[in-house]
């Protein structure tokens, strides 16, 4: 326990979250409903105001540490998707929810996947790494909240595919995006998210290995939420 009330010292204040909320809402207003990445804003919106309820109501027997690691987490996609700086190049992982954002053939339900595939297989990773680094810590010591805030996220997942998916009368066995929706479970992804975390926090003495590895996670993340956004016919 001793190392909890450290970590305490050093993390962020609830108004952290408020803050968050604040920029995301501000990014809603600035899109049109259709375009894909406000499509996965407002459903990532839901669940960072879900984690700002927990917070609130002592959901999380570490509050300091489960508001760091969601601002952190937070921080990685409000920079992909809001630095309008020409400069700027953002993470592959979020590169082909960019391009094809406002693409006619793309079903609302494919950009709210691709873009908790680039949020949960590429940057909550980075945002483990990023807490631990803050509140000087190893993986294992934020693993509660890590689960805790990926509960809320996989509620997050059964939301969009409610909201979003076709009507059965609509969505049959051999529908593409019935294919689509088979290949890829957020569960494995925050699976996947864990261990690349795990193995980054390793590595990190070895900055050469630990960029080729970030590299390689950011490639193939993006590979995959191409394949998310692949166009459909209606």
């Amino acid at each position: 326990m001793a190392h909890r009330e450290r970590f305490a010292e050093c993390t962020p204040a609830a108004g952290g979250v408020t803050a968050v909320l604040a920029r995301m809402r501000d990014l809603a207003g600035s899109w049109p409903a259709r375009d894909g990445v406000a499509v996965f804003n407002r459903v990532y919106l839901s669940v960072t105001e879900e984690v700002g309820r927990h917070v609130d109501d002592g959901g999380f027997p570490d509050a300091g540490t489960a508001v760091t690691l969601d601002v952190r987490f937070a921080e990685r996609y409000l920079t992909a998707v809001g630095t309008c700086s020409p400069d700027y190049s953002p993470p592959a992982c979020w590169r082909p929810l960019l391009q094809y954002r406002r693409h006619p053939g793309v079903r609302p339900l494919q950009f709210a996947l691709a873009g908790i595939n680039a949020h949960i297989g590429h940057d909550l990773a980075l945002a483990v790494v990023d807490t631990c680094r803050a509140l000087g810590c190893e993986p294992a010591d934020v693993e509660d909240e890590f689960d805790r805030v990926g509960d809320l996220l996989v509620s997050l997942e059964e939301r969009i595919r409610e909201d979003l998916m076709p009507g059965p009368d609509l969505l049959q066995i051999a529908d593409p995006l019935t294919h689509l929706l088979g290949a890829w479970t957020l569960e494995r992804a925050r699976d996947g998210a864990w261990a690349a975390a795990r193995a980054l926090w390793a590595l990190r003495g070895f900055p050469d290995v630990t960029e080729d590895f970030t590299r390689r996670l950011d490639t193939s993340v993006g590979l995959v939420g191409r394949m998310l956004l692949t166009p459909l016919p209606d």
